[in-house]
């Protein structure tokens, strides 16, 4: 039997589209080299089970995000993983890369921007998880397998939470090109093509990858520079920071005289944090009162501030980081802040235990084997509500489409006219059904 024909770089740049050779140039005139240690923008990087997220975001960033103890056995990410790099230009070789010199000639490369990676969970059963981490992004990549039919469910459901969440900058990633031959990569490329057709997205770029291989990295590099531009960020405005993690980083067995505060990881929506500031955190920590769970706001002191693995004195909008406060770690162990709000004491959005939303529901629920039809929202049902980085359960009260009003199970931090997206549960899955607008 005749081996297989693999498909080669040179091939799969020649059939599939690709940005033209000319964007690193264009990226260069576009993003002056940045003097900051500090990420500009947040990338979600999205996708199907086992569709190559975490390697991708290993080649890129040099970190591996699969870290907590179960994601290592099953081989999935559960938790939000974070990785920081930079893309560097090669004058002489017209070139992007990851790396400070330059692939090809071992020359010296420029800065040009650093990008924070956010690695959602592919695994359907971790929907909240993705969901939270789209509500941080400026920008995504949507990872799709060569090897695999297109669309698979997660494929779906994801870029449908994209769309809902609002991220216009999206590209697509056709990863493992290296384990099918060029007549089986064009094939999956036409699948991509017609996913896209009648979605928001059908003018998204396309790029076939091998993340294992290192095959057409630098051409995705080309996609970042020229598809997800550094947008406007405004901080002039009552600083904000969205909490995806809460951690305690003091090891087993530290001496109280030698332990550190909490830290709350995320990213900085507007404004400027610095150190010393006093923050306050909010829906906050849960007491009960007269047999009635409330939440009250948190308040400490930022000790130190992490971007891009080193410390800084203050922080700007754009990519992920990290608050050391004074806070007790038995607070922040296991993300228990995780979709809380900080800011400067009494300038946060109100904290809301009722909502009343101007609802938005699909035609069909994604995601499932199945497509089933969404029906109405009925009294006493149970949502899944996720909005800013926090999610949910929401008890519906009043069904009205116009103003569906639902009691929630833990309280979160928004503004009027905030977007919240709505999962119902499907058989024994939460599954995306639409979203609405606080009213």
């Amino acid at each position: 039997m005749p081996a297989r024909k693999k498909t080669t770089e040179k091939t799969v740049e020649k059939t599939i589209l690709a940005p033209k050779k000319g964007a690193a140039a264009k990226a260069k005139a576009e993003h002056a080299a940045m003097p900051s240690n500090q990420p500009v923008v947040n990338i979600a990087l999205v996708g199907h089970v086992d569709h190559g997220k975490t390697t991708l975001t290993e080649r890129l960033s040099g970190k591996w995000t699969d870290t907590h103890s179960e994601e290592l056995k099953r081989g999935i990410t559960i938790r939000l993983g974070y990785a920081d790099f930079t893309v560097y230009h090669c004058e002489q070789c017209d070139l992007l890369t990851t790396k400070e010199k330059c692939v090809k000639c071992n020359g010296a490369t420029t800065p040009q921007r650093k990008l924070s990676l956010v690695d959602a969970p592919g695994h359907e059963s971790l929907m909240a998880t993705m969901l939270s981490g789209a509500a941080i992004v400026d920008g995504a990549i949507l990872m799709v397998a060569a090897n695999e039919k297109c669309p698979q469910p997660q494929t779906k459901e994801h870029l449908m939470a994209l769309q809902i969440s609002g991220i216009k900058k999206v590209i697509i990633v056709q990863n493992k090109i290296d384990l099918v031959t060029e007549e089986e990569a064009l094939e999956n490329y036409q699948q991509i093509q017609s996913f896209l057709v009648a979605a928001e997205y059908k003018d998204a770029p396309v790029i076939p990858i091998s993340a294992r291989a290192n095959v057409n990295i630098d051409m995705l590099l080309e996609a970042i520079q020229e598809y997800i531009p550094t947008p406007q960020r405004d901080v002039e405005k009552e600083p904000l920071m969205l909490v995806a993690r809460s951690f305690d980083i003091n090891k087993p067995g530290t001496r109280p005289e030698k332990l550190l505060g909490g830290v709350l990881g995320g990213t900085v929506k507007q404004g400027i944090f610095r150190r010393g500031d006093t923050i306050e955190i909010v829906p906050g920590y849960m007491v009960e009162e007269k047999n009635k769970k409330i939440w009250k706001p948190l308040r400490t002191k930022i000790i130190q501030i992490f971007s891009g693995g080193k410390p800084v004195e203050e922080i700007h909008p754009g990519g992920s980081m990290a608050l050391s406060t004074l806070l007790d770690p038995s607070i922040v162990k296991s993300d228990s802040l995780t979709g809380s709000l900080v800011g400067k004491t009494g300038k946060l959005p109100p904290v809301h235990y009722q909502i009343t939303l101007d609802t938005h529901l699909l035609e069909r629920v994604v995601g499932a084997k199945e497509e089933v039809e969404v029906k109405p929202l009925a009294k006493a049902e149970v949502l899944m509500l996720n909005v800013n980085s926090a999610a949910t359960v929401g008890v519906v009260v009043d069904p009205s489409k116009k103003n569906t009003t639902c009691v929630l199970k833990k309280p979160v931090c928004a503004n009027i006219g905030d977007r919240i997206t709505i999962s119902r549960r499907v058989g024994d899955r939460f599954r995306l059904i639409g979203y609405g607008i606080l009213k």
